[in-house]
């Protein structure tokens, strides 16, 4: 999973930065399943940058585990796709639809996260095909790389009640 990145160094001067209100325009995730509590800064259809503020009161540290809380890893794959969604959803074209997993590979998770911890989310789209898009996706906490993996997504029209 050798790449070289295109996202640049922040703070860039100019930063396309979104709130978690802005964030809530454009995913459908709501709690407890919204994981990116800010963009940093993104480039629609490249590239996005987002944080997770990890907090001792996440619903999922009362099992995972009471006595070490630990972020689950499939919660950190979660959180890097919503960030690679928020840069595919903000194209026009994207503007309305959903993104779902089509796949992950090669995810390696380095570091634990903990109560307390910043994730920093990193998802660069490097292809698509069509509705397909696949993302590089990287978590980082103070620095340190917490978890990565290939991230495949499928993007669909909402269904309408008249399509159910």
């Amino acid at each position: 999973m050798n790449y070289e990145s295109m996202i640049p160094d922040l703070p860039r001067e100019n930063a396309n930065a979104l709130t978690c209100d802005e964030i809530a325009e454009i995913l459908p995730h709501r709690y407890p399943f919204a994981l990116v509590d800010r963009i940093l800064d993104m480039e629609p259809g490249q590239w996005a940058v987002g944080r997770k503020c990890v907090s001792g009161n996440e619903a999922f540290f009362c099992g995972h585990f009471p006595e070490y809380k630990v972020m689950p890893g499939v919660l950190i794959l979660e959180a890097m796709a919503q960030v690679g969604a928020v840069a595919l959803l903000c194209q026009p074209e994207n503007r309305g639809k959903l993104a779902f997993f089509g796949g992950v590979k090669n995810a390696r998770f380095k570091y634990q996260v903990t109560p307390g911890d910043v994730l920093e989310l990193r998802c660069e789209i490097v292809r698509r095909v069509g509705p397909v898009g696949y993302g590089m996706a990287r978590a980082f906490v103070d620095g340190k790389l917490a978890a990565q993996a290939e991230l495949t997504f499928a993007l669909s029209a909402p269904k309408t009640d008249a399509a159910q």
